[in-house]
C-alpha cells in the first residue's frame, strides 16, 4: 500500500492512499487502534482515499509508524446493516441498464445483489458513500447534471452508490426512491443513519 502522511494543523494528520479501497482498510485499522488504545484521537474522518486523525496526542510518532503498518484488507462488511426499501422507478434506470448490457427489468435485482459498505460521508448531511458494486456495474455520471436531485433518491456514480438525502443539484444516475427512511435527523444519535462502515442492504418494493 502506497501511503503518504501529510500533517494538518498543530495536531493531525492527512494519510493519503491510492484507492478507495485502501482508504475502506486504513479506516478499519485505525478504529481496531483506538479501540485497542494503541492509538488516541479525538477524531478520525474518512474520505475516497484519505483518512484523517485529528487529535492526536504524539504526532509526529504517528507519522513515522503509519507508512509501516501492516493493513489487511477490510474483507467483508461486518458494520451494523441498514436495510433500505426502494423503489426502482428511477429516470436513469434505462442508461444505468445500456450500460451495463441488460434488460431494464434486471436492473433491481442486479443492483440489490450486493451488500454494500459506507465508505465515508460527504457532499451534504447524511449521503454516504456506498462500495460493493462489482467494478462490471460501474457507471459515469450524467453528461449533464440536473438542478435538482429529489430527495431519496437511490443513484450510482463510478463505483460508488448514494442515496440522496435532500433535494440537491446532481450529476447521478438515478434508479430508484428510497421508501421511509430519514438520511439525516439532528434528534438521532449519531444523526447520519449511514455512517462509515455500516453496511447497507437495498429492497425492492413496489
Amino acid at each position: 500500500m502506497t501511503v503518504h502522511v501529510h500533517r494538518v494543523g498543530t495536531d493531525a494528520l492527512l494519510v493519503e492512499v491510492d484507492t478507495v479501497a485502501r482508504a475502506e482498510a486504513l479506516h478499519a485499522e485505525v478504529l481496531r487502534r483506538v479501540e485497542t488504545g494503541r492509538l488516541t484521537a479525538v477524531d478520525v474522518v474518512p474520505a475516497a482515499r484519505t483518512v484523517l486523525l485529528d487529535g492526536l496526542a504524539d504526532r509526529e510518532r504517528h507519522a513515522r509508524e503509519i507508512p509501516s503498518w501492516s493493513v489487511p484488507d477490510v474483507g467483508e462488511a461486518s458494520g451494523p446493516v441498514v436495510e433500505i426499501p426502494v423503489r426502482y422507478d428511477g429516470p436513469d434506470v434505462g442508461d444505468v441498464a445500456a450500460a451495463w448490457g441488460v434488460d431494464v427489468a434486471d436492473v433491481a435485482r442486479l443492483h440489490q445483489e450486493p451488500t454494500y459498505r459506507v465508505a465515508f460521508g460527504g457532499f451534504a448531511p447524511g449521503f454516504g458513500y456506498l462500495t460493493g458494486l462489482p467494478p462490471d456495474r460501474s457507471v459515469p455520471r450524467r453528461a449533464s447534471p440536473r438542478t435538482e436531485v429529489p430527495a431519496g433518491s437511490v443513484a450510482l456514480a463510478g463505483e460508488f452508490t448514494g442515496v440522496y438525502p435532500r433535494a440537491s443539484p446532481g450529476g447521478w444516475q438515478i434508479v430508484g426512491t428510497a421508501v421511509g427512511v430519514t438520511l439525516w435527523d439532528v434528534a438521532r444519535t449519531p444523526p447520519a443513519l449511514l455512517v462509515p462502515g455500516a453496511q447497507v442492504r437495498f429492497r425492492e418494493v413496489r
